[in-house]
């Protein structure tokens, strides 16, 4: 039993500080927005040091402040996308057991469909058709990472229908709606939790590579993908820590996002954590 306890522990403990790392980049980015786009010629093309631990750019801007200022806009952008597409893959996949098969036909067949899609050519499409920018961002990521959740939903919500509580639902005359309210909801929240979670590293990456590739925000921010794309320019100039220390930042939030996934899915399924 202890040592149950103390995996159960490790991974509560391995979640909250995963959660506190993440709230305070943001945190830290959302104060370092103005002292990002600050110019100071006189100290440009620096290389890291104690005043300033990740270098200056070209044009003498803080390249830490920078860096926390746009991994602050991919965690909120993140949040937003993140949050839209768990929310669609519970109504969709909710919908697609449960109301029959010519619904489960249709969003099976969307499934199929955007899961055959490349992943990166589906997001640059509806990104350009949005006009880009911070909408064209938020409106493709969230409308291509829901299909795999969903997918995972329609298949805990078919067993779940086999249930001897459901069915006795069903037989007392209880509607649709109201079992998947009542009886299927509460089930499917540790899924849904765990697959939000999860599902905001890919938000990121996958903001950051649009950006990246000039089909995401606009120079004007300092994101991530922006800050990366501007450095290769830079690169065979010895400025290496232009590219370096951004792209280890995003690594680095990327695999906080996981850790704290796998914690959550731990903590959420008791079995898990005894294994």
């Amino acid at each position: 039993m202890g040592l149950k306890t103390n995996r159960r522990k490790r991974a509560l403990l391995l979640f909250a500080g995963a959660a506190l790392l993440l709230a305070g980049i943001g945190l830290a980015g959302c104060f370092c927005h103005d002292p990002a786009g600050v110019t100071d010629f006189s100290r440009k093309n620096l290389t890291p040091c104690p005043a300033y631990p990740f270098g200056t750019d070209w044009m003498g801007r803080n390249m830490l402040a920078r860096t926390l200022a746009g991994l602050s806009l991919s965690l909120r952008i993140g949040l937003l996308t993140a949050g839209i597409s768990a929310l669609l893959a519970l109504a969709l996949g909710t919908a697609a057991a449960v109301g029959g098969k010519r619904a489960d036909a249709c969003i099976g067949f969307l499934i199929d469909t955007l899961m055959g899609i490349p992943h990166i050519l589906l997001l640059l499409l509806i990104s350009c058709a949005c006009g880009k920018g911070m909408r064209g961002v938020v409106v493709g990521v969230s409308l291509t990472h829901w299909p795999s959740l969903a997918r995972l939903i329609r298949g805990e919500v078919l067993q779940l229908k086999e249930s001897e509580f459901v069915q006795t639902a069903a037989r007392l005359g209880m509607g649709k709606f109201a079992i998947a309210v009542r009886h299927l909801l509460p089930h499917l929240l540790p899924q849904f939790i765990v697959g939000l979670v999860l599902m905001f590293p890919h938000a990121v990456l996958h903001e950051a590579s649009i950006t990246f590739l000039g089909f995401g925000l606009p120079n004007e921010e300092p994101a991530i993908g922006v800050i990366l794309s501007e450095s290769m320019r830079y690169l065979i100039t010895g400025s290496w820590w232009l590219a370096l220390f951004p792209g280890l930042a995003l690594v680095l939030v990327v695999m906080l996002f996981y850790a704290a996934g796998n914690a959550l899915e731990k903590l959420l399924a008791p079995a898990s954590a005894q294994e």
